[in-house]
């Protein structure tokens, strides 16, 4: 069985909050999307433990390195700084015949 992504509605950039698993509560900036798996990476969110090999010619040294593994999407709300709390998105068409995003709760377009 094959993983289709499903649309989302996440941009790189968005300040979003964990809404379930292991750092619920936790915010962090969208770094990066994995349409094909329907996750996200999120800086300072997810840390792991990975076991590196040293390679001299690319001059890595081995040893336990700590980085942010992928997070499911479902798993992700966006943060509104106004009303400090998760929201959805909603979308509009502003006066020059743009779609823009917005926040449900208050109407304010999502920078």
């Amino acid at each position: 069985m094959k993983n289709y992504p499903t649309p989302t509605k996440f941009r790189s950039g968005d300040e979003v909050i964990v809404i379930a698993g292991r750092d619920i509560g936790k915010k962090g900036t969208l770094r990066e999307i994995v349409r094909n798996k329907n996750k996200a990476i999120v800086t300072g969110i997810n840390i792991v433990k990975k076991h590196t090999k040293p390679n001299p010619e690319m001059g890595v040294t081995g040893g336990v390195v700590e980085q942010e593994a992928a997070i499911s999407l479902s798993n992700l709300a966006i943060w509104n700084p106004k009303t400090k709390a998760k929201d959805k998105i909603a979308y509009s068409v502003d006066k020059d015949g743009k779609k823009v995003r917005l926040f449900k709760t208050d109407g304010v377009e999502i920078k």
